[in-house]
């Protein structure tokens, strides 16, 4: 049987309690009895029934049958009731803002798009995406008092304590943003806010219920170039939760670096990596690219990211040659971070991975395990994510559901 979090029988934490059941439920697709909750969590067989018959009364998992398991009474199963709760995320990129609603259980049950408005009028940002929240959840039809809340993704930097996006530098009009609190008063939702790369590896692992990986890192490939983080389970956020910047990471850029025999310079990765500067290196090799010039655009980069991802798709060697580069540098990139965490997992995501996957991965795969450079001794798993290009909006949306759903040792502390 799956390991489980233990909880307590102290009276005093019994929303403690609530989330210790919750969670093992959510993460047992096939349901649990009460019996199994008890040896699961480590709960008295009386507080997983007062807690489950709270947690039924509230709607969250409803009983699903029975099933006979030696002699005695046959055991009632208990599954997650998804459609009680939901949770809406919203990923802010240069180019596009994607809104997404996610059931209880982390599916997807509504998605819609916006242009990304400028942060000229701070108030405009806030009206935008209070009506596109405002128009998910009623399109969808679920009530407004079973949404948990709103997640947003944000490039960084951020200021999660006065819930600010500061500056990021693929939104140079976006400066001392308010977007939280601002958020919150115009949905009536309760509005977290996190930086991208951190919703994505919180979805990553969220999603992945048992099967998640202790220890791994998540590369975010999307305007930028960043790694999210989870070591023993918990997401690395840093002392301004703005960790994950790993663009400044120099690598051997091999032909990207467009020297004559192929060789190469040492650069920046997220320099070499970028979309724009990778439509641009493809136009150089002779491949038409829709979409116009994309240096100040982020929609033409997008359209002309997607001729590209079509060219790969159709076998076109300038840019299966192109992807195999972008995957190669961001694999020795990524060698660096494996050697300093002494991870066994690495996963590929993000809004601009998907195009180039097919060849990028395995050319990442093999920069990584290949490397002479690499310390660690065990096998180190490179796979994709398989949460598409919606990754961070879905991450955001986890976010609302880990901190409803998750239980946090925290919660136990005595505040005076």
């Amino acid at each position: 049987m799956a390991e489980h979090r233990r909880g307590a029988n102290l009276p005093s934490i019994g929303g403690f309690n609530r989330t210790v059941v919750l969670d093992a439920v959510r993460r047992s697709p096939d349901g649990l009895s009460r019996v199994e909750l008890a040896a699961s969590t480590g709960l008295s067989a009386q507080t997983v029934s007062n807690v489950t018959r709270f947690l039924i009364e509230a709607g969250m998992i409803v009983e699903s049958g029975t099933v006979v398991a030696g002699r005695g009474k046959p055991r009632t199963i208990l599954r997650l009731e998804a459609a009680s709760r939901y949770a809406v995320g919203v990923h802010v990129d240069p180019a596009v803002v994607t809104y997404v609603l996610l059931d209880l259980a982390g599916s997807v049950v509504a998605e819609t798009t916006t242009s990304t408005p400028s942060a000229d009028d701070p108030a405009e940002v806030v009206r935008t995406i209070a009506t596109a929240v405002d128009g998910l959840v009623a399109d969808a039809g679920v009530a407004v008092d079973s949404v948990l809340g709103v997640g947003i993704a944000s490039p960084g930097p951020i200021d999660v304590d006065a819930g600010v996006v500061l500056d990021p530098p693929f939104l140079p009009r976006w400066r001392d943003v308010p977007l939280r609190d601002a958020l919150a008063e115009a949905t009536g939702f309760p509005v977290l806010l996190e930086k991208d790369v951190t919703a994505a590896v919180v979805g990553e692992m969220f999603l992945a219920g048992e099967s998640s990986a202790r220890n791994f890192a998540f590369v975010y490939f999307g305007t930028g170039f960043g790694v999210g983080l989870v070591v023993d389970h918990e997401p690395v956020r840093g002392v301004g939760s703005n960790a994950g910047d790993a663009g400044h990471i120099m690598v051997d850029q091999g032909a990207l670096a467009g020297t004559p025999d192929g060789s190469g310079s040492r650069g920046e990765v997220g320099a070499a990596v970028a979309p724009a500067r990778l439509v641009e290196v493809a136009r150089d090799r002779g491949l038409h690219l829709t979409g116009g010039a994309p240096a100040d655009d982020v929609t033409a980069v997008q359209r002309a990211w997607d001729a590209l991802g079509d060219a790969i798709a159709s076998g076109d060697e300038v840019a299966t040659g192109l992807a195999a580069d972008a995957g190669t540098a961001m694999g020795r990139a990524v060698v660096v971070i494996v050697n300093l965490l002494d991870i066994d997992r690495v996963v590929f995501g993000g809004p601009f991975w998907s195009r180039i996957a097919p060849v990028a991965l395995p050319a990442a795969r093999e920069a990584i395990t290949g490397s002479p450079l690499l310390v660690p001794k065990h096998p180190i798993a490179v796979v994709d994510s398989g949460r598409g290009a919606d990754v961070a909006a879905v991450g955001a949306a986890c976010l609302v559901l880990d901190a409803a759903l998750s239980p946090r040792a925290s919660a136990l502390l005595i505040r005076r």
